[in-house]
């Protein structure tokens, strides 16, 4: 059976490729393992942030009076609030399905091999039957990263997996790790009550956001209780007892449970990649500016890049590959690409940091206001502190939007644009923004 276009992995790169060449008359072919939508639909993205919002509602339940509403016997059902979150994947998962039927794409539930490629052809196994395609779109996605740490492999310990289907809220929970999928679970569980203990070996939660943001936040959620250790190594793991070495000192803590949450990285074997001879960079696939492999008619989108391990530039990546295709020719840019972390309260940040600015050797200015400069977030937040903090280049071109602050990941479009068009602080002012909004805290802080 012969195909244009064979991609393997149905994650957000995979189906978004497959519908947009399915749609352009490209005979393609979508060969997913597991369910499609990948790890963002079924344990990561979507999971995660439908827990974060039911935890939302609970807190926002016990909060109610502050704002004149009156609420008796609050109380909250973590195995509903999972059932609820199956629910919402089902129904996404069978919302993709029916977009590949639509587009005409065939999708193959098994587990897809490269056995071999010839002049024009790539030969496919799976299922006990053979495919070729011309072209290939590699969207393998990634996995969780699992450190040597002594005694780990003899403790039962979480993923995110495990976190994800739990039914019980545990009495407490160390979370090895402050990155964004650590700290929304910290935040999750927080919410629900359970005692949070986060271990960061670095000197601040989530690197690669805004540092003194990220400071903010951390001092938020510890506001609410959660617990960090910056600056602190895992040396050992037995049973409920995490030994980490902080200062100099070596300190044990005890938690009911521990989740494991230091990093993902690029799936690159089990789909016979050693039979293409592709050209790597750092941990993934290297890619030119269409997504094309050293071999020019293999592509690679997603986190097997190993470039930027989000949903959203996994997307655009695939939509960059599939209109190379096309013969549209439109280059990839990673110019704006925002990183948004779901907590309660939320940050979100795009383009360059300080830190990046400062390293680049790059002269900039901040602009930073309180978000209660926003008469809509005054009237909605009756507690909870809030920044906006805008860079800017020396001739006013703007360089970076960080945002701390409900609804921060919906704020954050309006300054990913403006970067991507190389918009200047006067440009963006001249808007009108509606009245009254939080969003108007961006034309504010400029």
């Amino acid at each position: 059976m012969g195909y244009e276009l064979a991609i393997i992995g149905g994650g957000p790169a995979g189906y978004t490729a497959a519908e947009l060449a399915g749609k352009n008359g490209i005979r393609t072919i979508l060969f997913e393992k597991n369910s499609l939508g990948g790890v963002c639909l079924n344990e990561g993205c979507i999971p995660t942030k439908t827990l974060l919002y039911s935890a939302k509602v609970y807190q926002s339940a016990k909060d109610s009076v502050k704002y004149g509403v009156s609420c008796e016997n609050i109380s909250c059902d973590l195995s509903k609030i999972i059932a609820r979150k199956n629910k919402v994947v089902r129904k996404l998962v069978a919302g993709i399905r029916a977009k590949m039927a639509e587009a005409g794409v065939e999708v193959v539930n098994g587990n897809a091999f490269i056995q071999a490629k010839s002049e024009g052809e790539i030969l496919i196994a799976c299922n006990e039957q053979i495919y070729t395609a011309e072209k290939l779109l590699l969207c393998t996605g990634s996995e969780t990263v699992i450190p040597h740490i002594s005694g780990l492999n003899e403790t039962c310990f979480w993923t995110h997996r495990e976190a994800l289907d739990n039914k019980e809220i545990p009495d407490s929970i160390l979370i090895i790790g402050g990155g964004v999928i650590g700290i929304e679970f910290a935040s999750f569980f927080n919410s629900l009550g359970t005692k949070v203990i986060v271990v960061e070996m670095l000197d601040e939660i989530l690197p690669g956001m805004d540092n003194t943001l990220s400071g903010l936040l951390r001092n938020e959620l510890s506001k609410k209780g959660i617990e960090f250790h910056t600056s602190a190594k895992v040396i050992s793991v037995k049973n409920n007892i995490v030994e980490i070495e902080k200062n100099g000192e070596v300190q044990s803590i005890e938690a009911s449970k521990i989740l494991l949450s230091v990093g993902r990285k690029p799936v690159l074997y089990g789909f016979g990649l050693e039979n293409l001879d592709l050209e790597t960079n750092r941990n993934g696939i290297k890619v030119n500016e269409y997504m094309q492999t050293s071999d020019p008619n293999i592509y690679a989108c997603g986190d097997i890049t190993g470039f930027s391990l989000l949903a959203h530039t996994a997307v655009r990546e695939a939509e960059v590959a599939v209109e190379h295709l096309l013969g549209k020719n439109e280059k990839m840019s990673y110019k704006a690409i925002p990183g948004v972390v779901y907590t309660n309260p939320e940050i979100a940040g795009v383009g360059q940091t300080e830190e990046t600015l400062q390293a680049e050797g790059i002269p900039y200015t901040v602009k930073q206001l309180p978000l209660t400069y926003s008469g809509r977030f005054v009237a909605e937040n009756e507690q909870g502190n809030g920044v906006c903090k805008i860079l800017e280049g020396t001739d006013g071109t703007i360089l970076g939007v960080h945002i701390l602050g409900n609804p921060a990941s919906e704020l954050i479009v309006i300054a990913g644009i403006a970067i991507e068009k190389g918009m200047k602080s006067e440009e963006l002012k001249a808007m009108i923004f509606p009245h009254p909004t939080v969003g108007e805290i961006i034309k504010e802080t400029l």
